[in-house]
Parts: structure tokens; sequence; C-alpha cells
């Protein structure tokens, strides 16, 4: 058996090892311990709270069912699935939802950006009460928020109608909820002045992540206010963000109690999880609905998956580490 003999001065040595390495790969298993530590018992309950319905409704979208008629439950397949993509209804319910989705995400994520400067930067002897004000339309129950918009917006017991009755194209006998375009814009409205407090709660707790030194180098290099917001704070809160994003568009994707408060999918104004209701609740047709209800439910994994591909965030890197 021969060997190798390699020349003095020229002894193989170990590829370096990347500096800290080692204690970023212990941190990062101690804190994925400590995260399962704290969110299992949790997310166990949610599973088992929520994999039944799940399970139920996939199971039940494969029949015709009616409760009407339980006797007569056949195994259709994906039929369900074939009758609900090819009808018009399905795609029109799509589109009011993606709609209201982006219209409320859009304007909720200005307003809440907005309203998380000014409770980052209130005078600390205002600051809990400014933070309580702004909050409190969120802590307001959503059916109770939806009645009183209805009633503020209404042809007979509303005041929108006195009170702006100087603005053009609203007057006094002005029907809100006649129209598609006059109900879509009370639905719309009542979600972004239910939510924006979520939202900006959420960027308040990125605000308070980014460093102050950041800030203080950037005025010092000369930038002005927008240039900071742009190239330090809104990069360094990018994880926020996404959270913030990520968590309300798929709440305003199930958007419903607004709709069955207010026009009942009247005026063209049905969104999916209404359409899902009407077909399972009101016509009692258990196959069709649960098919919807399993579209609906890969609808917002499909966002999820889209949302966390598209941002694409490093939680590590967002870390420090």
């Amino acid at each position: 058996m021969s060997t190798t003999t390699v020349p003095p001065g020229r002894e193989r040595e170990a590829p370096p090892r990347r500096p800290g390495r080692a204690h970023k790969s212990e941190r990062a298993k101690a804190e994925a311990r400590l995260g399962w530590y704290l969110a299992g018992p949790a997310f166990a309950v949610m599973l088992l709270v929520t994999a039944y319905p799940i399970l139920q409704a996939t199971y039940d979208s494969l029949f015709d069912y009616r409760l009407t008629d339980p006797k007569n439950r056949s195994f259709v397949g994906l039929n369900n699935y074939l009758v609900v993509l090819t009808d018009a209804v399905w795609w029109q319910a799509v589109g009011v939802t993606v709609f209201i989705t982006v219209v409320t995400v859009a304007v909720e994520l200005v307003l809440g950006f907005a309203l998380a400067l000014v409770m980052a930067r209130a005078i600390r002897a205002v600051r809990p009460w400014v933070r309580t004000a702004i909050l409190i339309p969120y802590a307001i129950i959503t059916v109770v928020s939806a009645f009183a918009w209805r009633y503020a917006f209404a042809i007979d017991s509303g005041f929108v109608n006195q009170w702006f009755a100087w603005v053009p194209g609203i007057s006094q006998d002005t029907d809100w909820f006649g129209s598609f375009h006059g109900s879509i814009t009370v639905i719309c409205l009542s979600e972004i002045w239910k939510t924006t407090p979520f939202i900006s709660l959420l960027l308040l707790a990125g605000l308070a992540q980014v460093p102050d030194s950041l800030q203080e180098a950037a005025k010092v290099d000369g930038a002005t206010w927008a240039q900071r917001l742009w190239r330090v704070t809104i990069p360094n809160m990018k994880a926020a963000i996404m959270v913030a994003l990520l968590f309300r568009t798929l709440d305003a994707f199930r958007v419903f109690d607004n709709v069955y408060i207010m026009t009942q999918g009247s005026a063209h104004t049905e969104t999916v999880s209404f359409l899902a209701y009407r077909q399972t609740i009101s016509r009692l047709e258990i196959g069709l609905g649960s098919a919807i209800s399993v579209l609906l439910f890969l609808c917002v994994v499909l966002i999820c998956v889209v949302f966390i591909r598209l941002f694409r965030v490093d939680l590590s890197q967002a870390r420090g580490e």
C-alpha cells in the first residue's frame, strides 16, 4: 500500500469556519425549541379544532348531499368543484372578494403606517391615551360595527346624507345600498375603519425594531425625512410589514360580517364566504357549500405561499444576526 507524502508547508488545512456560525446554530435551535414549547399547546388545540371541519368539508364536497333529502346522498367525486368553477356566480364572488381585499389592505397599510408613526412619536405623557384612542375601533365587535355603519348610511335613519349633502354626488335621497358602487364603498370604509388599528399595532412593533443609530447616521449624512423613511425605516421593517399584510389579507379575503349585515349579498356584493354561507345554510346544499369552503381554504393557502415567496424575509437577518 502506497502512501502520499505531503511536502513540508503544504499540509492540507481545514476549511475556515464562518465566524459565529456555531453560535448562530445553537441560538437558532434554542429559539426553535422555545417556540415549540410556547406555541405547541395552542397549535395542538387549533389543529384539533380545525382539522375535523376541514376534513369533514372535504369529504362532504365529494357527495351530492342536501339536508332536505338526506337519504338520496350520492357520491359524485369532483363534480361539485366542476359545477362551482364553471359557474359565473363563483367568479363574480371571487372578483368582489379580491377587490375588497386589495382596496382595504392597501388603504389600511398607508393609514396604519401613518398612525404607527404618530403613536411612536407622541409625547410620552399622552402616548398611552393616543394608542388607546386609535385602538378603540378594533376593540368593537365586527357585527356591532357593521350595524352602526349600516344605520349611518341608511336612506331613512342615517346621518351621512344629511351631513355630507354638500359633497357632489351625495344628497338627502342617496341610496348607498341600492347600487354596487355605493354598497361596496360602505363595506370597504367599514373594513378600513375597523381593522386599520390592527395594522398600525403590528407596524408600531416593527418601528420599535429599527435601530436609532441608523436614523442618526442618516441624519448626519444629510438624508431628508423622506429619504430616511424609504432607505432606512421601511427596509428594516420588512418582516413586520410582511406579517401585517399577510394577516390582514387572509382576514380580508374571508370577509363575511359586513356583507351579511349591510347587503345580504344584494347589488352584486356577494363574497366567497357569503356564497358558501348561502349554499350551505340558506339552500342546504351541503355538497356544493362544502366545495366552496374547500376552494376558499385553498385560496387562503395560496395567498400564504405567494406572500412568503414574494417577500422572502430572512427573520434571522431581521433580528440582526
